[in-house]
């Protein structure tokens, strides 16, 4: 297994004293693709926002390549840099895709990001649409633009909420294929939300299973699906309700 990205230590995100999730011990590895699944409002989101350092956990500690991350060591903006989101609904500028791609570039300084801009939209299959307005684009084709939109950055993570909700299985196959060439060609570590366990399955080196704001199991892909270490993850493999 390669080296450890993420270590989460008694981790507990609360919201007006309500907890909604707690990760007792959790570790992330460089260069896996980790899938996890659970019913909503299981805590999926919540620790894709810690992951991402746009909350700090109420309590408990989060390292990153051993730096650690809480609420009295806040990540910095060179670390926060290094992970990037992709959500369900791709929110887009009122502006050509080709801006839209660079506009991370922009906010950035980074000036000469021509030559990066035309390989995130190839890698997308959207070189052609580069000049056409973002918004007038299928919800298939705005998605692969928000990932565009990361890749561009070159991040060591790559965060995905749903990436593939409510998708035609023409752009879900190629989404699926443009986080797998992420993973495999830049070596990006990728966390992705999910609800579709064959999705979960094709893609994922680990799966992870939430409920009720717990992590209840994370194991290799196969041996999570075929051989599941928590009963409650058997029964929800098999449809079977367990909240």
């Amino acid at each position: 297994m390669n080296e450890r990205l993420y270590q989460l230590r008694d981790v507990t995100q609360s919201y007006r004293q309500r907890t909604v999730l707690k990760v007792d011990d959790l570790a992330i590895h460089q260069g896996e693709v980790l899938a996890l699944l659970g019913p909503s409002g299981a805590g999926k989101s919540t620790l894709l926002r810690l992951l991402n350092f746009l909350e700090l956990p109420s309590t408990g500690e989060i390292s990153f390549r051993g730096q650690v991350i809480s609420g009295v060591n806040p990540a910095s903006l060179a670390l926060r840099r290094r992970v990037t989101t992709v959500f369900q609904r791709p929110v887009l500028l009122n502006r050509s895709v080709w801006d839209n791609v660079r506009y991370g570039l922009q906010l950035r300084g980074e000036r000469n990001g021509q030559a990066a801009v035309t390989d995130a939209l190839e890698q997308v299959g959207l070189t052609s649409f580069a000049r056409q307005q973002a918004r007038t684009l299928s919800g298939g084709e705005a998605q692969r633009v928000a990932l565009a939109r990361a890749l561009v950055l070159r991040p060591d993570v790559l965060l995905l909420d749903e990436p593939t909700a409510n998708l035609d299985p023409y752009n879900v196959s190629l989404i699926e294929e443009i986080i797998q060439r992420a993973n495999r060609e830049r070596d990006a570590t990728v966390v992705m939300v999910t609800h579709n366990l064959h999705q979960a399955r094709r893609l994922g080196t680990r799966v992870g299973l939430l409920l009720d704001g717990a992590v209840v199991e994370v194991a290799p892909t196969d041996q999570f699906f075929d051989s599941p270490a928590d009963p409650r993850t058997a029964r929800f493999i098999h449809g079977e309700m367990v909240y």
